[in-house]
């Protein structure tokens, strides 16, 4: 047991990132484009896992070598406008992120729970409820109870969804020659669309910035612990990608359409056709854990970020001291419990309606988020007097830097024209 115990306390920020990464979104991308494309592109899962460990991995280096997170450094070292381009898209990020959360959760526990006549009253009721029990857990339990739960939630979800397509596994030889051998094919034009999106889509987007606080929650605090959190990333992206491959090989063995939670609950009633009501409700039951640790790693971890931020702005000290360890985010502190208020209640209002020119303003605008994080990692950790010679960007990490912020940029290029 204390083995375990252990093991937890090395892997857990890590598994965090990858519960709290994917979500009802993540998962219908999977499950969507396998049912597109089939098995060919499972290798893109792979890439998508990788792009993120690299920016998670550059988040850990620079906090541990400096003492200080990213947006303490973005704005000592490249000045405070760059907190202030990030601000906009945190606010619009956190919003739909929120509200889409909800209904995900809603629609998901409607069909485990169909108490309601109309499907669209249960949503908003499981939503709502979904918001609350979040908000009650992060407000009354703190971080240890948060992990608990999501460690809970990640065991469901891991175990339910790859047991599922292990149920429908298509053949060792159509596996590893999507994993190995890349393609893409045609499907009239879309398959380099559907394949773009399967890479962008693994993983989370501003939830990466929180691991640096949840690693301080751990006491990780110099870069003698820098082996540990890439062991500890290494883990949380193998299980990020397996969920990805095992929603690709779902897909790829039903046909679907639809998009986010609604796909997932047409996806577990064909499930309820090929193997039967258990394995209905087996999916169904992972696609809960799945979308609640999400919804719970996001209101958890978000309030972080916005209380960083005010911590940058109201300063009295003036321009930060980026060679003095900072201190912990105060989670009992005011800025970080009205964030987590307002992130529990104002996106309420996403529940009844749908929202679909600000969605699509909110998909622009979010594609630009990783650029935005690729360059600045390319400038702080480029630095030997920042950041050290040992520890400051080599070949491996600035090439897939560069590689990041080229394919994120050209998703948003391409997402905005």
């Amino acid at each position: 047991m204390k083995a375990l115990t252990g093991l937890f306390t090395i892997i857990g920020p890590g598994l965090l990132v990858a519960a709290t990464g994917v979500g009802a979104g993540d998962l219908a991308t999977g499950a969507f484009t396998g049912s597109l494309l089939g098995t060919s592109i499972l290798w893109a899962v792979i890439v998508g896992a990788y792009l993120k460990f690299i920016v998670t991995e550059g988040i850990a280096r620079w906090q541990l070598t400096t003492g200080s997170t990213v947006l303490e450094g973005a704005a000592g070292r490249l000045g405070r406008i760059a907190i202030w381009i990030f601000l906009p898209y945190l606010l619009l990020w956190s919003f739909f992120t929120a509200s889409a959360l909800m209904s995900a959760c809603g629609v998901t526990l409607h069909a485990i729970f169909p108490i309601f006549d109309d499907p669209r009253t249960g949503k908003i009721i499981f939503g709502i409820l979904s918001s609350l029990l979040g908000i009650s857990l992060v407000y009354k339990g703190g971080y240890r109870l948060f992990e608990r739960i999501m460690g809970l939630c990640i065991g469901v979800m891991f175990s339910t969804v790859v047991l599922t397509a292990v149920l429908l596994w298509p053949g060792i030889d159509a596996v590893l020659r999507g994993i190995f051998i890349p393609s893409i094919p045609d499907l009239n034009g879309q398959g380099l669309t559907w394949t773009v999106a399967l890479i962008g889509g693994v993983g989370g987007t501003v939830t990466v910035l929180c691991y640096g606080y949840w690693i301080r929650e751990e006491g990780r605090m110099d870069a003698s612990q820098l082996q540990v959190c890439r062991v500890d990333l290494a883990t949380g992206y193998l299980m990020t990608a397996l969920f990805g491959l095992a929603m690709v090989i779902i897909g790829s063995r039903l046909t679907i359409e639809g998009s986010g939670a609604a796909l997932l609950v047409r996806l577990s009633d064909q499930l309820g056709g090929s193997l039967g009501p258990a394995g209905k409700w087996l999916f169904l039951i992972g696609a809960a854990g799945a979308v609640f640790s999400s919804l719970l790693g996001v209101w958890q971890a978000t309030p972080y970020i916005f209380a960083d931020i005010w911590s940058l702005f109201t300063n009295p000290a003036g321009p930060l001291d980026l060679d003095r360890p900072r201190d912990a985010v105060d989670t009992k502190g005011i800025p970080y419990r009205l964030y987590l208020w307002l992130l529990a209640f104002v996106p309420m209002a996403g529940l009844f309606t749908g929202f679909k020119q600000a969605q699509k303003l909110y998909a622009v605008t979010g594609a630009f988020f990783f650029p935005m994080l690729a360059v600045a990692l390319l400038l702080l950790n480029g630095r030997t007097r920042w950041v050290g010679e040992k520890y400051r960007n080599g070949p491996v990490a600035t090439i897939s830097l560069v590689l990041t912020l080229g394919f994120f940029l050209w998703v948003a290029l391409y997402k905005f024209l």
